[in-house]
């Protein structure tokens, strides 16, 4: 037999038992450690996955229709995910008082209003979540927005270049500018001014400090790591959406990247008034798989040097061992439905496993087409650049961590919250 019918037959096996796998994109790299915990970057080593099976209730019986579904499986999933992963929100939360700190109706050289937004926990002079939001000029009716999560305030706020135009071009994607010119508004949340973010840092300061009860000096292990708190802060947000005209609260989207990533999942779960999510590189701990063994693990989160914080300390049960979790994070993709949901990730972002986010979609399908929608096959493993599936879709760019694809990120909003013309 020849050399090239050897070759030819191998890759037909692997193309067979490896039917949604494109190795010409994420090739195996050598392991690696981060804080003296093994990193693995080689396929064949991730271990064995038997995932929960989403449709299954935690009892046994099989969910087979939408009346189950929202009565009694999305529920028990939503309440495990949220004692055992990121935490459940103490009856102590602050409320939050919304104040329009100022207003420019000339703002992107008289394109948009833009209207500076000061939401302060727990009285009117208490720390203030901090949002800059922009709509278009002259718009007739509410328009959809979309509501960024965001480290790089000061640009995408308009404090910057970034929240009008490079230079004398076009405005830069994903700009406030880029945004109005499609119609739609645009809001910055400074995420930390809801919660701080100090690796190895308790981060008890802001909203999580205001709701400790008397005597307490940190939340309960089931009560709001900082992803609880981000996420509980864009809800907040959504409450002044709905007093304000200029906004249709009806068709919200919400991004966020690497950790504001697996925020923007936790709170698309929790809050069913989110119309859309575009969940940009969020790896472990957001939608890639957990039983996978490859790249960071939920180990490499909780070690105390690092992202404990983050999270519930019940989270920390299943660092040493995934599958004891009665649930994986296509549970977790899951809650959305039927909504839309697109899983964004890089293909040089091998820490944050992007190819696990991918299995993460294609296992979560089955109760989007429980509720009438479309999903990921498992045989339609993205190309580079390449957007796949409906309602449930999933996108691997060219690039790394924190890379976006803003005209098809664009194109998935047109596809469910395009502004009315």
């Amino acid at each position: 037999m020849s050399l090239r019918s050897v070759l030819f037959i191998a890759l037909t096996v692997l193309a067979i038992v490896f039917p949604s796998i494109s190795y010409s994109q994420i090739a195996d790299s050598p392991d690696d450690s981060v804080a003296g915990i093994p990193v693995n970057y080689t396929e064949a080593k991730v271990g064995i996955l038997n995932l929960p099976d989403v449709l299954k209730t935690f009892d046994g019986r099989p969910v087979t229709d939408a009346k189950t579904w929202n009565e009694k499986r999305r529920p028990e999933l939503l309440k495990y995910i949220e004692t055992e992963y990121y935490g459940r929100i103490p009856a102590t939360a602050p409320k939050v008082i919304w104040e329009v700190v100022s207003t420019d109706p000339n703002a992107l050289e008289g394109k948009a209003i833009m209207k500076k937004l000061a939401g302060h926990m727990g009285s009117p002079d208490g720390p203030a979540i901090d949002v800059t939001l922009y709509t278009p000029a002259g718009a007739e009716e509410p328009v959809p927005v979309l509501t960024h999560l965001t480290f790089n305030f000061p640009g995408f706020g308009g404090r910057g270049r970034r929240g009008m135009r490079d230079m004398n071009g076009p405005p830069m994607p994903g700009s406030p500018a880029h945004l109005i010119s499609r119609g739609y508004g645009h809001a910055a949340i400074n995420y930390s001014s809801i919660e701080t973010d100090r690796e190895g840092q308790p981060n008890v300061n802001l909203a999580r400090k205001l709701a400790l009860a008397p005597g307490q000096e940190a939340p309960a292990p089931d009560e709001w790591g900082t992803i609880a708190a981000w996420a509980w802060g864009i809800s907040r947000l959504m409450d002044y959406y709905e007093t304000d005209p200029s906004v249709d609260a009806k068709r919200i989207a919400i991004t966020g990247t690497s950790r504001l990533g697996k925020t923007v999942l936790w709170a698309g779960a929790n809050d069913r008034r989110i119309a859309l999510v575009i969940a940009c590189c969020g790896g472990e701990g957001g939608a890639a798989l957990a039983r996978r063994n490859y790249g960071e693990t939920i180990a490499h989160l909780v070690t105390p040097s690092r992202y404990p914080y983050q999270f519930a300390g019940n989270y920390q049960k299943f660092a040493a061992n995934p599958s004891t979790s009665a649930v994986d994070t296509h549970c977790l993709v899951a809650l959305i439905a039927p909504r839309p949901i697109l899983l964004s990730t890089g293909v040089r972002d091998k820490w944050s496993d992007p190819y696990g986010e991918f299995l993460a979609a294609v296992a979560a399908t089955p109760a989007f087409k429980l509720l009438g929608k479309q999903g990921i096959d498992s045989n339609k493993y993205s190309n580079v650049g390449e957007m796949v599936g409906n309602e449930l879709s999933f996108l691997m760019t060219n690039g790394g961590h924190g890379s976006a694809d803003w005209d098809l990120w664009l194109k998935f909003m047109d596809t469910y919250l395009k502004p009315r013309t």
